[in-house]
Order: C-alpha cells, then sequence, then structure tokens
C-alpha cells in the first residue's frame, strides 16, 4: 500500500511523504514516547514496549489484534498481541507505524538540534557519529543523553 515498508529502507524525503496518507487512511494511530529516565530505569527494549503501551492505551478503540515488531510480547498488555520479526518488512501497519515514529522522532531531533548547538543532531539523528561523539566529549551531555550510554563519558 503507497509503497509502505521498513522506515529504515525508505528515504528521508519518502518517509516524509508518507506520512499524511498513512494518518488519513489508517482506522486510527497515535504515538507513544518513552523518556531518558524510561530508557535508564528499564533499559531501550523495555522502554519501547512501554513506548507502544502508551501509543496504544491513547487509541480511540482498542485493537482486535496488536502486531509487535519484534520478539517480545508487551507484558501485561491485556489485549490480543503477536510477535512478528522484522514485522516492519512483511506487514504494513507494522512499517507504517514504524514511519509515523521514525518522521517524528526526526523532527523531534532537528528542534533539539536549535536547543543544543553543537551536537551535530540534525545531520545524525542522535545516532553515535564521529562528530556526535566528539562533542559529547567537548560540550559534554546535554539533559536529553543518557547517562548510561557509554559515548557520553560518564562511565
Amino acid at each position: 500500500m503507497l509503497g509502505v515498508t521498513d522506515s529504515k529502507c525508505l528515504s528521508v524525503a519518502r518517509r516524509e511523504s508518507l506520512v499524511e496518507p498513512i494518518q488519513r487512511l489508517a482506522t486510527d494511530y497515535a504515538l507513544g514516547l518513552a523518556t531518558i529516565h524510561d530508557i535508564e530505569r528499564l533499559n531501550i527494549l523495555h522502554a519501547s514496549l512501554l513506548a507502544m503501551t502508551r501509543a496504544l492505551c491513547r487509541l480511540s478503540t482498542p485493537p482486535d489484534l496488536c502486531l509487535i515488531d519484534g520478539n517480545q510480547p508487551i507484558r501485561n498488555l491485556g489485549l490480543p498481541q503477536q510477535t512478528v520479526v522484522q514485522g516492519d518488512r512483511t506487514h504494513t501497519e507494522i512499517a507504517a507505524a514504524s514511519i509515523l515514529a521514525k518522521v517524528w522522532r526526526d523532527r523531534l531531533i532537528v528542534r533539539l538540534d536549535r536547543r543544543y548547538p553543537g551536537y551535530h543532531l540534525a545531520r545524525n539523528k542522535g545516532y553515535g557519529s564521529a562528530a556526535h561523539r566528539l562533542a559529547l566529549q567537548t560540550l559534554g551531555p546535554t539533559p536529553q543523553h543518557r547517562r548510561s550510554f557509554k559515548g557520553c563519558g560518564l562511565f
């Protein structure tokens, strides 16, 4: 549908162009967030599952079945669920959700780049490029950096 596939296989422009059609055609959609505190407390996997739960709670009607990308179910969800390894490559619904989430996150990172200049966030989208790691060493971590991440130089 519309060329929706794994968000990592699409260009930035293609992901952006798919947001409006996905939102228009979806029965419902919601974004769920995990904070830095959530990630530090739980780990990245469980914080991602928590963000999925938060998104599900924001839907106007609970789904009949939750398709979960990966091999880890959401504990205590209370809804039928099915894990799908590489689900963003085989299920349009998972791929569409991944696109919406990635575009939202990338837009957030661009806003954070304006707030925290010098970390090259808009260019590296917050991933540990050489320039980003150098900025962490030079400028130190921002409040948006995970302290447990080895690239922050705190360990």
